[in-house]
């Protein structure tokens, strides 16, 4: 679960003066059919001019250095091997992820490899030699490096497509010049770099909805039925879906399961559950099978085990030996059992100087939610930040109480992780976010614990001359002075105890409870015995399904929103002396978390898509519906106002003396009901809830106030990152930085390749 820097609910309508007078929002469902005739009509509509050009690629794009020299060279001999070891197999993994986003984005990452490697970095004498222009060669760098900075062709953050500036010619003639591997490679993508003929596949999703996903490779007719009938028998054979591929054969009677391993040829003793086809006799998929293959990823699995037994040979302790051995054996094999106990290990590797993770971890991108994209860190412990989360740590056992909701329903015991902030080194995925809370097995998080990390010089990266749009030329001074600070708060609360804090009731094997049964607690939101829990085998995210990242995101952000009010916690960042000011300087962090959180909701409209009426990402959905939370708030505590016709001076007015009013019950209620609906399993009041809350519809939120949110979009940072060479003879590591240039990011990934 992370933190990034700033059920899809069909047939909404908002009623049109929600924004102007009255912050508080009617929504009223259309029939069921009518919203699916109206959303398959939708998507099959080709996109205009002005459609499409919100799916170019920004231009010019925001590079900005990850700073991390300083802190790699103060690491000893030992630690710089350990780091660089960890490093090399993280990256080793990009291509995993490159297959993991679309058919064509390995082939558009070797394209660009390819021209690079034929002009050595010259890119001037390379357009010169195909003829192409100084604007033309802008749009295909600035391309070049979104793409790598996503590592793939739809963003990590809005899981929509994005497309070149330039002619599909551009990227022909820059390919002839170049050399006879980028015309092979381009030629492989399938003309799919440019193509934008059919909106449903300009985002990921289920294929059943007329979306893209490779996590269901060559199978278009696979249906959300059958995919949740594969995940129960999976559960049944104790199997765990993060490090699978699902796959339907073309004539719907063999369902393969292709399991991430550098071998097949592995002992059925150290496989979780050995390979081979299994008769399915009841329910939807009776009398077809499901086979299981291992050796997916198999190259790339193979170089990650060597990397990570080098890493294991250079670590400082034998809790770090015995993780990264649990690692091997779980990349080797295929086991995600042995991964759980690499995360057992982790956990208890408390302080070290150079942390990481490694493995299938986050599910976001999966639309079922249940299978993992490939990511892996490496990063240098910061010991003078890590101190403040420290006492946030040590005061969390007074805070979570605070909470809106009784002990039953919480943690017996608080589980005091390790909670550190970190200098990235290395950074493998398709995004880097700004905070992680891992690992995400419930069982492990509920018994016996989990982490927390910061990602400081991700925090601190500025892009230059950046535009706040939405915020009050009043409120701007007081923003941008405290908005880092806010968002620190905000990461380290969100992480802690956000995702930290709550107790899921359950049947953990027939006939044992965590709680007791006989003697339910009383919901707080009915006033009545609870009458849901958790059956033997079922984890949040079975039951919550795809919907669960956006849910627990808008519920570990909750959290972050409703304890930032306790100036205890404002002073252990060092802001005020812990008693309540909020006009002093600890009043001004406050009213600057609350203005981003109103501000990243507002923004988030953007990635949601009319066409399909879905999000295309669970943070934005999440902070929607905390903004709407605002707007329904008492005594008008949150307004979007304007007085253009067109919305074109749209701000945020919210009232910073109704914050630890208004502001703290309206986000206290929403949190509330959230977190007891998770709790107890409710998936359906759940659901509905959460549906209602981030639904957006057609009309108004859908139109006008996305339109003017696409006009005033700021491009997303992209991250250069270093590069870390070992030389064999001496043992000794160096580092190399990049310039925070499109000529610097694509170089950094071009030498990645050759090291």
């Amino acid at each position: 679960m992370r933190i990034l820097l700033p059920l899809r609910r069909q047939g909404l309508r908002l009623s049109t003066n929600a924004i102007l007078t009255r912050p508080r929002i009617s929504i009223q469902p259309k029939s069921s059919i009518q919203g699916q005739k109206e959303f398959r009509r939708l998507l099959t509509l080709s996109m205009n001019a002005q459609e499409l050009s919100s799916y170019y690629a920004d231009a010019p794009p925001s590079v900005v250095r990850l700073e991390i020299e300083k802190h790699f060279e103060a690491l000893t001999d030992r630690q710089k091997r350990y780091a660089h070891f960890i490093s090399r197999a993280s990256l080793a993994g990009n291509r995993i992820v490159l297959r993991q986003v679309s058919p064509e984005s390995e082939d558009i990452y070797d394209f660009i490899i390819a021209l690079h490697k034929s002009c050595n970095g010259d890119w001037k004498s390379l357009a010169e030699k195909a003829g192409v222009t100084d604007d033309d060669l802008s749009a295909f760098l600035q391309y070049a490096v979104q793409f790598l900075g996503n590592s793939g062709n739809y963003k990590s953050f809005g899981d929509s497509k994005f497309i070149p500036r330039c002619k599909e010619s551009v990227f022909d003639e820059l390919a002839k010049a170049g050399s006879q591997k980028a015309q092979q490679h381009l030629k492989s993508t399938k003309g799919r770099i440019f193509s934008a003929d059919k909106p449903g596949l300009m985002h990921l999703g289920f294929p059943e909805d007329g979306h893209l996903t490779t996590y269901y490779p060559d199978s278009q007719d696979i249906t959300k039925e059958e995919i949740d009938a594969v995940a129960k028998w999976m559960q049944e054979k104790g199997l765990l879906p993060e490090n699978t591929r699902l796959s339907k054969d073309e004539g719907g009677r063999v369902f393969t399961l292709w399991v991430a391993s550098g071998s097949a040829e592995v002992p059925d003793h150290d496989r979780d559950v050995q390979g081979g086809d299994f008769e399915i006799s009841e329910g939807p998929l009776a009398g077809k099978k499901i086979s299981l293959h291992y050796g997916d990823h198999s190259v790339e699995m193979t170089a990650i085990t060597g990397f990570i037994k080098k890493a294991a040979e250079n670590a400082e302790n034998g809790t770090q030996e015995k993780m990264h051995y649990a690692y091997a054996k779980s990349f080797g094999a295929g086991s995600m059992l042995a991964f759980k106990d690499s995360q057992r290990f982790w956990i208890r590797d408390q302080g070290p100087m150079v942390e990481s993770n490694i493995g299938f971890i986050e599910t976001y991108r999966d639309p079922a939610g249940v299978r993992g994209e490939w990511e892996g860190f490496a990063a240098v412990v910061n010991l003078e930040r890590t101190r403040a989360f420290g006492e946030l740590v040590r005061s969390a056992p007074a805070l979570i109480p605070l909470l809106p909701w009784d002990k039953e329903f919480e943690k017996d015991k608080f589980l005091s992780p390790d909670f550190t902030s970190l200098e990235v080194l290395t950074f493998s995925g398709s995004g880097i976010p700004a905070g992680i809370n891992i690992p995400n097995f419930d069982d492990i998080r509920q018994q016996e614990g989990f982490k927390n990390v910061s990602l400081g010089n991700v925090l601190s990266a500025k892009a230059p001359d950046e535009k706040i749009p939405f915020i009050k030329d009043s409120d701007l001074e007081v923003y941008k002075k405290y908005r880092d600070a806010a968002f620190e708060v905000q990461v380290g609360l969100h992480e802690l105890t956000g995702h930290g804090c709550g107790k899921l009731l359950q049947e953990t094997a027939p006939g044992e409870y965590n709680f007791d049964h006989k003697n339910p607690p009383i919901s707080p939101i009915t006033k009545k015995p609870v009458t849901t829990w958790y059956k033997p085998g079922q984890t949040w995210g079975s039951v919550f399904g795809g919907l669960a990242g956006a849910y627990e995101e808008c519920r570990a952000e909750l959290v972050a929103m409703y304890l930032s009010c306790e100036f205890s916690a404002l002073k252990i960042f060092g802001f005020g002396d812990g008693s309540t000011d909020i006009d002093g300087e600890a009043g001004d962090v406050l009213y600057a978390a609350y203005l981003s959180m109103a501000r990243a909701g507002l923004i988030s409209i953007e990635f949601w898509d009319p066409k399909s009426q879905k999000w295309g990402q669970p943070h934005c959905q999440a902070r929607f519906a905390i903004l709407k939370a605002f707007l329904e708030a008492e005594d008008g505590f949150c307004k979007l106002e304007y007085k253009n016709e067109d919305l074109s001076d749209l701000t945020i007015e919210l009232d910073r003396s109704k914050i630890l009013t208004s502001g703290r019950k309206a986000v206290g209620d929403f949190l509330q009901k959230l977190h007891i609906y998770k709790s107890t399993a409710d998936v359906d009041n759940g659901s509905k809830f959460f549906g209602d809350m981030s639904g957006v519809g057609l009309e108004y939120w859908g139109t006008k106030v996305r339109e003017v949110v696409l006009k005033n979009k700021q491009p997303r940072k992209v991250f250069v990152q270093a590069n870390t060479y070992l030389d064999e003879a001496t043992g000794k590591v160096s580092i190399k930085q990049y310039e925070p240039t499109l000529e610097g990011m694509i170089q950094s990934w071009a030498e990645r390749e050759e090291a």
